[in-house]
């Protein structure tokens, strides 16, 4: 119930009685759809409102990537909510396509147009194509909801039909996800990776979206590699050609701090000092928590672990710094006991290298009392260890 799932579902919410509808249900309960679909279905055709509810419960699901302003003006898929560009990544690549003199761009798979309305917002013309014919429409309402009609064309093809000829770069969304969920394999991909990267060398500039898990050998040597968190949360990995090929960087938003990789080798293991960081997800993912380290003058606390010390605390974009007050071997009781002693009843619990999961430990612990602490489950020279400290800002 409350899918869009054909043509004739989605014309009817842009009639102007579709729009009433929509208009209607923009702030609804869903914990009360059974009573507002019956109510509405008295003054509507029930086909109607059940696509209506459906487009609703999609656009409350959108407002996480593109804001309350644009999600309840656009109109969505299941598909298209779940696997589109967040908003603010979209607006990063957008601005970096543009800063490389890009004026027109072949968006391949462009599903929904979440990339296509970032681009044309930084005032480059698109040609976005995606070969179902229900979401190359739902595109084309959001070119013409945002205003941007004049800049998006939107073509229903398979994408392996067009000529990227006139357009000075290509842009390449694969789908990665199948019938049984999550694709990990870039050859399933749709359409495959390789494929991908062929299109993307006919073209002066290129950028394929891929998952953030992809294994640095599978990067082309003519390709540059970043990885873009947003808040904290790694959300994909970029292949960018015609930029600098063999670089490896990682993307902070919304800061937009970026660190370009400089070849380091592995930074030197060290005793736990006072201050411990924890880089960013996309810097780990980019192999570059060895610049971190070189620019915090720090040290690992065991070769396999992501955590940096070191005794001074320094300003830095891509780790999250804290002030280590104990280090202890892995005891529960031990922990539970200074704990108690500390009156620590918000616990944040975090694990690397470790199997201890943190819902486990809390439980286990049970914290109680007005102070705060940070606990981290790690290996410190091979050895399982907690580290308990808090966050400061250098």
């Amino acid at each position: 119930m409350g899918r869009v799932t054909d043509l004739a579902a989605f014309h009817a919410l842009l009639t102007p009685e579709g729009q009433t509808l929509l208009a209607a249900l923009r702030d609804y309960d869903p914990a009360q759809e059974l009573a507002v679909a019956s109510r509405l279905r008295r003054e509507h055709p029930a086909e109607l409102v059940t696509a209506a509810i459906g487009q609703a419960r999609l656009r409350q699901r959108a407002v996480a990537k593109f804001g309350a302003e644009d999600a309840y003006r656009m109109y969505f898929t299941p598909n298209g909510v779940e696997q589109s560009t967040r908003a603010t990544v979209g607006t990063y690549r957008a601005e970096r396509f543009k800063d490389l003199g890009v004026r027109r761009v072949a968006d391949l798979c462009g599903g929904i147009g979440g990339d296509a309305l970032a681009l044309a917002r930084a005032g480059i013309s698109v040609l976005a194509v995606d070969r179902d014919p229900l979401t190359a429409e739902v595109a084309r309402a959001n070119a013409g909801a945002l205003g941007l009609a004049g800049l998006i064309e939107v073509r229903c093809a398979d994408v392996t039909e067009i000529d990227t000829a006139p357009y000075d770069a290509v842009f390449v969304d694969p789908a990665r996800r199948g019938g049984r969920g999550r694709i990990f394999d870039p050859e399933a991909y749709s359409p495959p990776l390789s494929w991908a990267i062929g299109a993307a060398r006919t073209a002066p500039h290129a950028a394929l979206k891929i998952a953030p898990g992809v294994p640095h050998e599978a990067v082309p040597q003519d390709a540059e590699a970043e990885w873009i968190s947003d808040g904290g949360d790694v959300k994909e990995a970029v292949l960018w050609f015609g930029t600098r090929p063999g670089a490896r960087r990682a993307t902070l938003l919304p800061s937009g701090a970026s660190l370009v990789g400089r070849g380091l080798p592995d930074p030197a293991v060290r005793a736990v000092g006072r201050h411990l960081y924890e880089p960013d997800g996309a810097v780990i993912r980019a192999h570059l928590v060895a610049e971190v380290a070189e620019e915090l003058d720090g040290g690992l606390i065991d070769e396999t672990i992501a955590y940096i010390t070191a005794d001074e605390l320094r300003p830095t974009p891509y780790a999250t710094a804290y002030e280590i007050t104990d280090e202890l071997p892995f005891n529960l009781k031990r922990l539970k006991a200074l704990l108690r002693e500390r009156e620590v009843g918000h616990l944040t619990v975090k694990k690397r290298g470790s199997a201890v999961e943190p819902e486990e430990l809390r439980r286990k612990v049970k914290p109680k009392g007005p102070n705060a602490a940070t606990v981290f489950l790690t290996r410190v020279a091979g050895a399982p260890t907690m580290l308990i400290g808090r966050p400061v800002q250098p």
